[in-house]
């Protein structure tokens, strides 16, 4: 059986459709098609069932990915790393919202080259969830670091950590509020209080609300600044409310540059997720990166 013809079956399984996995493969949609047709006729059984978005495996499908994929991924791994010394320079590119990438992952991975001479270099990027996982899937990246579990089975996520949020402004907005009625039985004082934030939408002011307070809030972004680190800023020189990341935040806290505004019995969390593609698990530099990040983890929760 061709190996060609395997690869490309395995990439169809994983990315959940012909027009993915032909991006992946660097191929046209129809000699993807064409390859898993001829596959199809030799084994003599139907591989995937067309749907509305994409292809879905036959039983015979998953028999046949489960049988063959960790074969062709060892064979990558052997293509990937050839015949090189171990010690030989490797580059890993990680990819990640840029203030946890910046503040947790890079930090951590800064010494994983230390411990027993396997180098390796670092190349990092920045974007969002969904910017990230494609990035990912397309074959720029080698790990992500992401807000958001991937669908499909191209994809395979780890849970790396919870993140707390807090609500905190400079401290003259908490004297503020609490001279002021408040706005339910609830909520603090805060429908006066500016927001800063890093979209227009006010995803993380909104996560909060309908967390804690069942509510949407009612003040518009003042400030709106696509990274946590300069919300963190804006919020410390007193430009409104602002819901951060405890870790981003935790030494303007201790230093009292700012305070939080409310202190929820359940504060609200999110998860960041560790994810690879499918199979990349087995290329020695991948899975070192993947297992230290898990490792430094266990401090940050």
């Amino acid at each position: 059986m061709d190996l060609a013809l395997l690869r490309t079956f395995v990439t169809v399984h994983r990315a959940g459709s012909f027009t993915r996995a032909a991006a992946l493969l660097g191929l046209s949609q129809p000699a993807v098609t064409s390859q898993i047709r001829t596959l199809e006729r030799q084994i003599g059984r139907p591989l995937f069932l067309r749907q509305a978005r994409g292809v879905a495996p036959t039983t015979i499908g998953d028999e046949l990915a489960h049988k063959a994929a960790p074969h062709l991924d060892a064979l990558v791994e052997i293509t990937e790393t050839g015949l090189e010394d171990d010690s030989s320079l490797r580059t890993l590119h990680l990819a990640g919202p840029p203030e946890f990438t910046a503040e947790r992952a890079l930090p951590a991975l800064t010494g994983i080259n230390g411990e027993d001479g396997q180098a390796f270099a670092l190349r990092a990027s920045f974007g969002n969830a969904e910017e990230t996982l494609e990035g990912l899937a397309a074959g720029h990246h080698d790990l992500a670091i992401a807000t958001a579990r991937p669908r499909g089975a191209l994809l395979t996520a780890t849970p790396l950590c919870d993140e707390e949020h807090v609500l905190v402004a400079a401290p003259h907005w908490a004297d503020r509020a609490d001279t002021e009625k408040p706005g339910s039985a609830d909520a603090p004082a805060l429908e006066s209080v500016p927001v800063v934030e890093v979209h227009e939408s006010l995803p993380f002011v909104a996560r909060y609300w309908a967390s804690v307070f069942d509510a949407s809030p009612t003040a518009p972004g003042t400030v709106v600044a696509p990274d946590l680190r300069a919300v963190l800023a804006c919020a410390t020189a007193g430009a409104g409310l602002a819901v951060l990341p405890r870790y981003l935040c935790a030494p303007a806290l201790e230093r009292g540059d700012v305070v939080a505004l409310h202190e929820p019995a359940v504060p609200p969390l999110r998860t960041y997720f560790l994810v690879v593609r499918t199979g990349t698990l087995a290329m020695p530099h991948i899975a070192r990166a993947h297992e230290w990040l898990l490792h430094a983890a266990a401090d940050w929760n």
